[in-house]
């Protein structure tokens, strides 16, 4: 079978949220969801580009109505689709993303930044509960502590939480654990977005934007990776422009030999602190 030339394809089906947290940029943009037809012409036109969508880039994917049917109708595709969710509607609708045939589910643990104690582990105890069903049913689930040095200690009661709840061989890696088949803890540190506020750096960066991934916002606007929670490097629409010709334009091109020059091309990119990482 031939290799797709996208490893995967971020595309945000609503850019709304029912959290605030301190790690995220946020957005300016109109509050929108993508509607379900919209979500189809999106899922048919990347068919040939990739085999894997990822429901991320602002917004909490959990809310969407329609998440249910939109992974169902890309499952039908042949695409594997991923989640990522900051956790506080797992109980609700848990089950449901569960049955959806999702292929992975990213469970933002860090998320959690204000309540009492006992909100803290009604929180922990429902990813708990919905992590062992779902592993249990062969979603790859990952609990993700993507805060290191910025948590002042929550990280260690999380991890002693789940290692009472959660029965497994906790295998430790470079990364984090794999508690069992299908399940893993992973930690990570905390990054700067991009802003066009921030300073600019000396425009030595390196990304895989365009290259290997790139990411749709919930308006049909093409981005080069997840990362731009503005739309602030607007590619086109892909409601009006093939995604071909998005992706093959002088623009686009630009961006991606920069970046195997180490070349930051635009403003945007040579802000970013994750970029940065890998000049």
């Amino acid at each position: 079978m031939q290799k797709k030339p996208y490893s995967r394809v971020y595309v945000e089906i609503t850019n709304i949220c029912n959290r605030s947290c301190s790690f995220c940029h946020g957005t300016s943009r109109p509050s929108a969801r993508m509607s379900l037809e919209r979500f189809r012409y999106i899922a048919c036109e990347l068919r040939p580009l990739t085999d894997y969508l990822y429901f991320h880039v602002m917004g909490e994917p959990l809310t969407h109505p329609s998440l249910a049917d939109m992974i169902e109708y890309a499952t039908s595709l042949g695409f594997k689709c991923a989640v990522t969710t900051n956790g506080t509607l797992l109980d609700s609708v848990g089950d449901k993303l569960i049955s959806s045939g999702v292929y992975k589910v990213n469970v933002s643990v860090h998320s959690f930044e204000e309540g009492t104690d006992e909100d803290y582990y009604s929180y922990l105890s429902s990813i708990a509960d919905f992590a062992e069903k779902s592993s249990a049913k062969g979603v790859l689930t990952v609990l993700r502590l993507w805060n290191k040095g910025t948590d002042g200690g929550r990280n260690d009661r999380t991890l002693e939480f789940f290692k009472s709840r959660l029965v497994g061989e906790w295998k430790w890696g470079a990364r984090g654990a794999r508690i069992h088949h299908k399940l893993h803890l992973e930690y990570g540190d905390r990054f700067e977005w991009p802003d066009m506020e921030a300073k600019e750096g000396d425009g030595r960066v390196f990304c895989y934007g365009l290259s290997d991934h790139f990411g749709i916002l919930s308006d049909g606007t093409v981005i080069p990776c997840c990362l731009d929670s503005e739309g602030t490097i607007n590619l086109g629409n892909i409601f009006d422009t093939g995604i071909g010709k998005i992706l093959s334009s002088e623009r686009s091109e630009a961006i991606q030999r920069g970046f195997s020059e180490r070349v930051a091309v635009e403003p945007l990119c040579s802000r970013c602190g994750y970029a940065r990482r890998f000049k």
